[in-house]
């Protein structure tokens, strides 16, 4: 089913009264992608001063300096929106995920609910018709309510023990209790898609789903600038089956969504706003299938700044910044084609993730194999950069 974008669907609830930075796609003579400003009187390109959206964001205020930049008018913002996706006019500027250089980073296993779902797909061993059974065995030992449980605590640890005792540890549990967060790379730099965009499901997955979630934009520094929505599309089968089937089960072709524009840090939005959103999901398919789901940033066990800290250390350095998925509470459990065989996606697959205050993320499921395949790397940036004059020779 094709997809629309409008400002009804896809702006945060206070419009365009909101900071929102994102890149577009921008023909002209040399056509390539542009950092952009959404304001109230349309689109503006702002690469005349800022080449990459990376490099507006390593300023210690990028709020300051758009301000200070008046961008060059490209569009109205319905007119960007209708021209984005697979279909979109290159004679027209259209939407791009809103990151570039930026490492793209995630946390797993961050809230309760989704932890015991992963300890659940490691006992099945990614075979979903046996998780069901699986599934009451682990909340009999553990129960449901780990949000009290402060990771790496001493309560943490005693729990640890427990489990082993009663054969229910799982590497799962491990860090999701534990003092180590799971923070791995998502995908490769400027791989993720945008709003419109087809998303990739492996075509030998039998059982995978969307996880919908917050994501924060880093600078070198560790300074959270913004945050936006993703899709951190999962294998359950694969990861299921080992852990070290997570490069398989995360990073494929199209598989991961970003967008639709990053919301910078202003005087209405900080990260304590971040902290209480709620993240909506919806999966419409071809079938008249329809799913619901949401997901409670205040549920999260660790707090998105432990987890900035987490990714970003004297361990590890991010020059250009990074953006970090901070984890999902939803985890579907529900049949959709017959009892025991829980939820999977199909071909056609709408799935719209959004928040009152970031907007909305929208993307059609296709086999990774079948979307469009990523071309656009780093070689291709430098050199469409330089030739449009926008780094210096």
């Amino acid at each position: 089913m094709s997809i629309h974008l409008t400002p009804e669907n896809t702006l945060p609830a206070d419009g365009l009264s909101a900071t929102l930075i994102g890149r577009a796609w921008v023909p002209g003579p040399v056509p390539g992608p542009s950092p952009i400003v959404l304001r109230s009187d349309g689109v503006f390109d702002l690469s005349a001063r800022f080449a990459t959206l990376s490099e507006l964001l390593e300023l210690d205020s990028p709020l300051q300096a758009l301000r200070e930049t008046p961008g060059v008018f490209l569009t109205s913002v319905e007119e960007l929106l209708a021209n984005s996706g697979p279909d979109a006019s290159p004679e027209k500027p259209s939407l791009l995920a809103p990151l570039d250089l930026q490492v793209i980073k995630a946390a797993g296993v961050t809230f309760a609910a989704s932890m015991l779902e992963r300890v659940i797909e490691e006992k099945a061993a990614g075979d979903a018709a046996r998780a069901e059974g699986i599934r009451s065995q682990v909340r009999e030992v553990i129960g449901d309510n780990l949000r009290a449980v402060r990771p790496g605590s001493e309560q943490a640890q005693r729990l640890k023990a427990l489990l082993i005792e009663r054969g229910m540890w799982s590497q799962y549990l491990e860090v999701g209790i534990g003092p180590d967060a799971e923070i791995f790379t998502k995908a490769p730099v400027l791989s993720a898609v945008g709003s419109a965009s087809q998303i990739g499901i492996h075509p030998r997955s039998q059982w995978n789903n969307p996880e919908p979630e917050v994501v924060l934009a880093v600078n070198s520094r560790g300074r959270v600038q913004g945050a936006t929505l993703g899709n951190d599309v999962n294998l359950r089968d694969f990861e299921g089956r080992s852990a070290l089937l997570l490069s398989k089960a995360k990073d494929n072709n199209a598989s991961c969504a970003i967008g639709p524009f990053i919301r910078l840090f202003d005087e209405s939005f900080d990260l304590d706003a971040v902290r209480r959103c709620v993240v909506d999901l919806e999966v419409l398919g071809t079938d008249g299938y329809r799913l619901q789901g949401s997901s409670s940033m205040e549920q999260i066990s660790r707090d998105p700044l432990e987890l900035v800290t987490q990714a970003l250390n004297p361990n590890h350095q991010y020059p250009d910044g990074f953006v970090l998925f901070l984890g999902t509470l939803f985890a579907p459990t529900e049949d959709r084609d017959h009892p025991g065989a829980g939820f999977t996606h199909k071909p056609g697959d709408r799935v719209s993730i959004s928040s009152p205050l970031l907007g909305g993320l929208h993307n059609e499921v296709t086999y990774s194999d079948a979307a469009r395949p990523w071309t656009f790397g780093l070689g291709a940036l430098l050199r469409n950069l330089t030739a449009r004059g926008l780094l210096p020779r």
